[in-house]
C-alpha cells in the first residue's frame, strides 16, 4: 500500500502547497485555473440559489487577465455601492444590480447579454 500523506501546514510556515510542499506564500505551482473558453459575449445574471436566500449578480466571459477582472470588479462594485468578489473568472456582485451592470459594460463597449429569467 502506498503511503500519500505528507504536510498540509506547518507551525512554522503556515499552510502548504499538497504538489511541492513549499508554503503557499513562495509556491509556483497553485495558479489561477484557467479561462474558459468564451464566445466575445458577457453574460450578466441573478443568483439566489445556495446562498441563504440572498441574491447576488454574477458576470462570467468577460476577456480580461485577473489583474484587470479584479479591476473592473472594484469600479462595478463602486458603481453600485455594494460589495462583491472576483472566483474562478466571474465577478459576483452583492444584490440585484442586473440592469444597471448591463448599461455600465454595454457603454464600456462590451456585447452584453442578460441570462437566466
Amino acid at each position: 500500500m502506498k503511503n500519500n500523506s505528507r504536510p498540509v501546514f506547518s507551525s512554522e510556515k503556515g499552510r502548504l502547497c499538497p504538489n511541492c510542499g513549499k508554503p503557499l506564500s513562495a509556491c509556483a505551482c497553485v495558479k489561477a485555473p484557467p479561462r474558459p473558453a468564451g464566445d466575445g459575449i458577457v453574460r450578466v445574471r441573478r443568483e439566489s440559489k445556495g446562498r441563504g436566500g440572498k441574491t447576488v449578480t454574477v458576470i462570467t466571459g468577460v476577456p480580461l487577465d485577473v489583474d484587470g477582472l479584479a479591476k473592473l470588479a472594484g469600479e462595478l462594485k463602486r458603481r453600485c455601492g455594494t460589495g462583491g468578489t472576483v472566483k474562478d473568472w466571474t465577478v459576483e456582485i452583492q444584490g440585484d444590480h442586473a440592469d444597471l451592470l448591463v448599461a455600465e459594460l454595454q457603454k464600456r463597449g462590451y456585447t452584453v447579454k442578460r441570462a437566466g429569467g
